[in-house]
């Protein structure tokens, strides 16, 4: 799949809307922990990667999970692992 930075992000945001209808994308400081933003627990957290994996194809690991905590680390985590991955 090949996706610029500005679809990763449209991407993640329609699944944090879809997962959490309270959140306001447009309030969501992109370089600010991503997670306390939007009120997630653990288990919401989880399904949020989980939906990012179903609808982008991206597994991330629970070893990076330290590269996706702001807006801006996720879009670029999942930018480099989709430009990486063989069409």
């Amino acid at each position: 799949m090949s996706l610029n930075s500005e679809q990763v992000r449209a991407e993640v945001l329609a699944i944090l809307k879809r997962l959490a209808p309270e959140v306001d994308p447009a309030q969501i400081v992109p370089d600010q922990v991503l997670r306390t933003q939007v009120d997630l627990d653990s288990m919401d957290w989880l399904n949020v990667l989980a939906s990012i994996h179903e609808q982008l194809g991206v597994n991330i690991p629970e070893l990076d999970y330290g590269k996706v905590v702001t807006l801006d680390a996720m879009v670029a985590y999942l930018s480099d692992k989709l430009a990486a991955s063989p069409e």
